[in-house]
């Protein structure tokens, strides 16, 4: 008998599905569970988004004060999914003051347990269509190279939104003092929403 092989494109396609549903930006299963809950962050919330970033072993971490100054400063735009009165994902972003057309989405991140549910993917649509009141219309954000799972996701809200989404570097890893990895700029536009179809 022998088995299929598989080429290295294939390879790479299956990985970064893998990489998407773990972060969430694969198509939704049926929800079985209790449902989730997508809202605006209070402060009260801020040290359960520290510990989903930490917990990620992703993100880079910011200090717990700063989550709980963003939860404060920037609720407008940002959301965190709730399960049964508990945060267990999170998108935190603001509207950058050069460009008041456009969202910078800082980190998205959910918890291990509610992955692979779409959930990612929830959140930044809600995000944009809370934004979109705003005349936003335009989503920044900065991926380093290597990580597939939030390209997968980025990737995925903008075909679902029948929008356009172009990379460039913006930094290289000499400008940080440590061993960050460079970061690329994601643009995302428009975003509006071209059917009133709920994006899921």
């Amino acid at each position: 008998m022998t088995l299929p092989t598989l080429n290295t494109a294939e390879l790479e396609r299956i990985r970064v599905e893998q990489a998407a549903a773990a972060l969430g930006s694969a198509p939704a299963r049926k929800q079985t569970g209790p449902a989730v809950v997508l809202r605006a962050p209070r402060v009260a919330d801020g040290a359960q988004l520290w510990r989903i970033a930490k917990d990620s072993e992703v993100l880079d971490t910011n200090s717990s004060y700063a989550y709980v100054l963003w939860c404060r400063d920037f609720a407008t735009t940002s959301v965190v999914a709730e399960v049964n009165g508990r945060v267990v994902g999170f998108v935190i972003g603001y509207v950058r003051p050069q460009a008041p057309d456009t969202v910078f989405v800082w980190q998205v991140a959910v918890d291990r347990a509610q992955q692979g549910k779409g959930t990612g993917a929830q959140l930044l649509h809600a995000l944009l269509n809370n934004v979109a009141v705003q005349g936003v219309s335009k989503l920044e954000t900065t991926i380093s190279p290597d990580n597939a799972a939030s390209i997968a996701l980025f990737t995925s809200v903008a075909r679902r939104r029948d929008a356009r989404i172009t990379k460039r570097p913006l930094f290289d890893a000499g400008v940080f003092p440590d061993s960050h990895a460079p970061e690329d700029l994601y643009l995302i536009a428009p975003t509006a929403r071209t059917t009133q179809e709920d994006h899921r």
